[in-house]
């Protein structure tokens, strides 16, 4: 079985992945370190140079193609992923996987991504926390839709260990 995690931008997929395939002893993928491998580019430089539309697209096909050849891997999706083509149910409907939505409040997802908006194509250029949020609310409302219809929703506000057993015990 193949774990699938989604969610927002900076709402633990990679931190929490990588805890729970050391746990399972699974293999952890990062979806977008695999674009950056197979482009050769950073995400932000893909975003810069070629434009959302083309990152979408190589998404989509790197995403199948992982899917492809992967077993026993939990595989940590970009914040939009799940949302652009027909991924989020290709996913729920494939049985040899589980999706679980790492659901962050926007505070939380505010006092993180702040630190860290030069990495982030989308919020580089957002100056005020106010402005942030406002960004990162009206982006939820947008992807909630996708997001919820993962069969499990995890509170990922806590400790990553906490969240990490949360998962263990509603996967198996």
């Amino acid at each position: 079985m193949n774990i699938i995690l989604l969610g927002y931008m900076a709402s633990g997929k990679s931190k929490i992945g990588k805890e729970l395939a050391k746990i399972l002893n699974y293999e952890f993928k990062d979806l977008d370190n695999v674009i950056e491998i197979e482009e050769n580019k950073s995400v932000k430089d893909i975003f810069r140079d070629s434009g959302e539309l083309y990152f979408r697209k190589k998404e989509k096909e790197y995403l199948d193609t992982l899917l492809k050849h992967s077993k026993n891997t939990i595989i940590s999706l970009g914040g939009g992923t799940p949302c652009y083509y027909d991924t989020i149910d290709s996913l729920i409907n494939n049985k040899s996987l589980k999706t679980v939505y790492l659901k962050v409040s926007i505070e939380v997802l505010v006092d993180r991504l702040k630190k860290e908006k030069s990495k982030r194509p989308l919020i580089t250029k957002i100056e005020t926390n106010e402005l942030l949020a406002e960004f990162i609310g009206k982006h939820l409302f947008e992807r909630s839709y996708y997001y919820n219809k993962a069969e499990i929703k995890i509170n990922a506000n806590d400790s990553v260990d906490t969240i990490v057993e949360d998962i263990i015990l509603r996967l198996f």
